[in-house]
């Protein structure tokens, strides 16, 4: 499995919101909160303004290919509090949504599988909704 994770880009205030997420009582001891306070130390940040379309910002919409088993998914990456697995609405705090964030269209995740067999890979295909790319910058 690929050790080298993608470079990834994080607006300022996606970055204000999940460090406010972080440090709250409810979330800061959360399984993932590590994963992800690792992903934004290691993130390239922009104002929201100046935000590449083609990149995943928290409430973006995207479709992605599993490029072991070819199935297409389309989810959108949500704080924990509107995470809905069965709407494909993926929690930053979950392993898949913190590997998402940030990412580029193009570009491939890839984590260990629970079960521990092949690792799991996602490739972004397309994103068909990003705040930023809405204008939506203050959300």
């Amino acid at each position: 499995m690929s050790t080298e994770r993608p470079a990834i880009l994080i607006s300022s205030l996606d970055l204000d919101r999940l460090e406010h997420l972080l440090e709250s009582a409810e979330f800061a001891k959360d399984p993932g909160a590590d994963a992800l306070r690792g992903e934004i130390e290691r993130a390239d940040v922009v104002r929201p303004q100046d935000m590449p379309a083609d990149v995943v910002t928290m409430n973006s919409t995207l479709e992605c290919v599993d490029e072991v088993s070819h199935d297409t998914h389309t989810l959108t990456l949500v704080y924990p509090d509107r995470a809905d697995r069965d709407k494909g609405r993926i929690s930053v705090l979950a392993p898949v949504g913190t590997a998402l964030l940030g990412l580029r269209v193009g570009q491939v995740i890839e984590w260990p599988s629970p079960s521990g067999s092949k690792p799991l890979r996602l490739k972004v295909l397309s994103i068909s909704y990003q705040p930023e790319a809405a204008g939506e910058l203050h959300r």
